[in-house]
């Protein structure tokens, strides 16, 4: 079958739409569940009036029993959406026919964007559910990366430079805490950003008279949403919240994909996206092998990163209603979400099957000669000469490695001054990175056990 010839953006093209997202995720945000979602909200504001006697009972189950989305017209309604500049009343007119007689009560007391932000609601609701498995998989995966590892030595870089002995573990423990705070933050959110929106043209609910208030609640009820202490029109704080929290995540994703690039560079060679023939393949280059997931967990938490502060822009709104930020909003949440859903299944993949090469983590810890654990030796010196006179004597013996070769143990073994308090098998074993760990692996045990406590 031929590409579809009119797709003009990552998340609809037939070539991109899987590397930047999840089927899933866009099924959420597609137009079909956008005015599923509508319909949806039209009928439980139909039900909540009902049950508060504003509209005839037998309307109610009318709108509910008639309301059809399969029955749309919808290249009438793209082109009506057109026209008005929102979808609602183009929708709202079918309904009305739809219904008949009780058509007369679809859409009461209610505005447009009652009816589209309450649809949103529902929708990252949805969202938030692909988003909470996909992390909850995705900690798992790294509980399982750091236990396996917790004792696998690997130099600890600093400004790009190495610094000291870690473990590979030791890495994966803090990507996983990085994960664990975000799976404790996603719930406390919920009761945010996951209320109804039924407030009227000016957010007074003056059209439902005194029983606005009455309806709000029964409405909220009925779509399990919470219920608004005051209108958020045009205080879009909830909204920016979890696209800020989206960007939260996808930060993380873009520190893991960061780091595995960089290791996995043909200098270090210490980590390797899973192989799958092909993948990450050049046109040119027989012998390339990129680390494709992590470009596309690094490309998205970029573009994540801008929407989120879009939606920082967007909740600058002017008076009871805006005059354009609101529609900013259509763009950010739904790509934020698919953005996510897409960074967080490359992880998945890349994560679950990484390929650490042991050996060439060891032969990267030696590179520097043993000048890695000179701290260590330092530390073991000093309670024999002093610490700045044992920092003085390994600076002198780090020196002499850079400038005439050898090793540090080396140099060592041929001061006095060192040899005097430690001999060769001290020596040996200070200058040995394996020795040199300090509590990254306790580190790896408390990060697991936690993870473990929480997701119990």
């Amino acid at each position: 079958m031929a590409l579809a010839n009119h797709a003009t953006t990552v998340f609809d093209s037939a070539l991109f739409r899987d590397a930047f997202g999840t089927p899933a995720m866009r099924e959420v945000f597609s137009d079909h569940s956008l005015i599923a979602r509508y319909i949806e909200a039209e009928v439980a504001l139909a039900r909540a009036e009902a049950r508060c006697g504003v509209i005839p009972a037998e309307a109610a189950e009318q709108i509910a029993a008639r309301s059809n989305i399969d029955a749309l017209d919808w290249e009438k309604l793209r082109h009506e959406t057109d026209n008005v500049g929102y979808p609602i009343l183009p929708l709202v007119h079918q309904l009305v026919e739809q219904c008949g007689e009780a058509g007369r009560y679809v859409h009461w007391g209610a505005t447009t964007q009652d009816i589209m932000d309450t649809a949103d609601v529902l929708r990252v609701r949805a969202g938030l559910e692909i988003i909470e498995a996909d992390i909850a998989a995705l900690r798992r995966t790294l509980v399982e990366l750091a236990t396996k590892h917790r004792d696998t030595p690997m130099a600890g870089r600093t400004h790009l430079q190495q610094a000291l002995p870690v473990t590979f573990g030791y890495k994966a423990a803090i990507w996983l805490a990085m994960f664990d705070r975000h799976a404790e933050r996603l719930p406390q959110l919920k009761p945010r950003v996951l209320v109804g929106e039924l407030a009227g043209a000016a957010g007074t609910l003056a059209s439902l008279g005194d029983k606005g208030l009455n309806v709000q609640e029964a409405f909220c009820m009925e779509l399990g949403l919470g219920v608004p202490a005051t209108t958020w029109h045009v205080a879009r704080d909830g909204f920016a919240e979890v696209v800020n929290f989206l960007g939260l995540v996808t930060g993380s994703l873009g520190k893991i994909a960061l780091d595995v690039m960089i290791m996995a560079s043909t200098e270090f060679g210490e980590v390797y996206e899973p192989f799958v023939p092909g993948r990450g393949a050049s046109s040119t280059m027989p012998q390339k092998r990129n680390p494709i997931s992590s470009e596309l967990m690094l490309a998205a938490s970029k573009g994540v990163r801008q929407h989120a502060g879009l939606m920082l822009d967007a909740m600058v709104q002017d008076f009871e209603r805006a005059t354009g930020p609101w529609h900013a909003e259509w763009m950010a949440v739904p790509e934020s979400f698919v953005l996510a859903a897409g960074a967080l299944h490359q992880a998945q993949f890349a994560l679950s099957g990484l390929i650490v090469d042991e050996a060439r983590m060891r032969q990267n810890l030696a590179i520097s000669k043993g000048l890695i654990v000179a701290e260590a030796v330092m530390m073991g010196l000093a309670p024999h000469t002093g610490r700045q006179q044992a920092h003085d004597v390994v600076y002198a013996a780090c020196r002499e490695v850079n400038e005439g070769g050898g090793t540090l143990a080396e140099a060592l073994a041929r001061d006095e001054e060192v040899t005097r308090h430690l001999d060769r098998a001290a020596i040996g074993r200070l200058t040995d990175p394996a020795n040199y760990l300090g509590m990254a692996p306790q580190m790896v045990d408390r990060a697991v056990a936690a993870s473990k406590r929480q997701a119990a």
